[in-house]
């Protein structure tokens, strides 16, 4: 196990603000806290990565005590905050200099780094540049650029999107992406279902500071127990099949439109399989298919009784 959070507690003032929160990654991971805002995201991160102190529980990197041994913990953590932690005037490159010799990094090791994350997240180009003059998409993804100076095996990242414009959005959450396929493990969090539909191998749902529940995205939709569809578009001969296709135990449902058949089903995975099977032995010719299951709005309004962003 790279990183185990387990029991994490947090009070302020006599309120509870993060209550029992437990979860671990394994290496190579992207695992994502989903909550509206003040569901206790942030204050999880912060304990996590060292920042808060928690009232209970514990947080273990590589076997290694995060509040015991915090320095060593410390390098293997990466950490985007919520806020632009950089310097205005001062160039994005002199910022990374900075940033990096915090991480012990000095010479050439630290200058090649410094321009390997400008490449990374696409700003090399100005790196010279003060970043007052950046819009907000680039300040964030200079800060993304200092988390990853000294490679760390986890990267922690709290709401790295908000308030940035569509563009910006887009190249972080691939850039994000690439960093997770090429082996770093990543926690995310945010209150934007798709961000972390798109990025996470799990999630946990978190409102209230609690976790109401984690898995992957298929074992979530799950909870919901509504029924996805999955639509088939054919050619050829249409008769013949329909029956055999309601009889399939994953169906709930099979109706025929025109040349689209509509099948609506809990198991979507196992559906398509079943019915690509029974519509290949009657001879007829699937030319698209297209599943649209339930997403993490139900699974939150299921579990909690309102809408993610009430």
């Amino acid at each position: 196990m790279l990183l185990e959070a387990t029991g994490l507690i947090k009070k302020y003032n006599g309120k509870t603000v993060v209550d029992n929160i437990s979860f671990s990654l394994n290496e190579g991971e992207a695992y994502g806290l989903l909550g509206p805002n003040g569901a206790g995201k942030s204050t999880t991160i912060g304990m996590i990565f060292g920042l808060v102190r928690p009232d209970g529980g514990t947080v273990m990197v590589e076997g290694l005590d995060a509040w015991q041994k915090p320095l060593q913990a410390k390098k293997l953590l990466g950490y985007v905050p919520q806020e632009i932690a950089l310097y205005g005037d001062l160039s994005a490159r002199e910022n990374l200099m900075f940033w990096g010799r915090m991480y012990d990094l000095g010479g050439s090791r630290l200058k090649d780094r410094v321009a390997q994350v400008l490449d990374i997240v696409g700003l090399s180009e100005r790196g010279g540049d003060k970043v007052e003059t950046f819009s907000g998409g680039m300040k964030r993804r200079i800060n993304i650029a200092a988390a990853l100076l000294h490679e760390p095996k986890v990267l922690i990242m709290d709401e790295p999107t908000v308030g940035i414009d569509p563009q910006s959005r887009t190249y972080i959450l691939e850039t994000v992406k690439n960093l997770n396929a090429q082996g770093t493990t990543v926690i995310y969090t945010s209150h934007y279902m798709e961000e972390v539909e798109f990025l996470c191998h799990r999630i946990g749902v978190i409102d209230h500071g609690r976790l109401i529940a984690q898995g992957t995205l298929h074992e979530l939709r799950s909870l919901v127990g509504e029924a996805g569809q999955v639509s088939f578009v054919l050619r050829g001969s249409r008769d013949g099949f329909l029956e055999a296709v309601q009889s399939l135990p994953q169906v709930k449902q099979a109706t025929l439109q025109e040349d689209r058949l509509v099948v609506t089903t809990t198991e979507s995975a196992n559906a398509l399989a079943a019915v690509a099977a029974t519509l290949a032995a009657a001879g007829v010719e699937m030319q698209k298919v297209d599943i649209q299951e339930p997403n993490l709005e139900a699974v939150f309004l299921h579990l909690t009784g309102r809408a993610l962003r009430d």
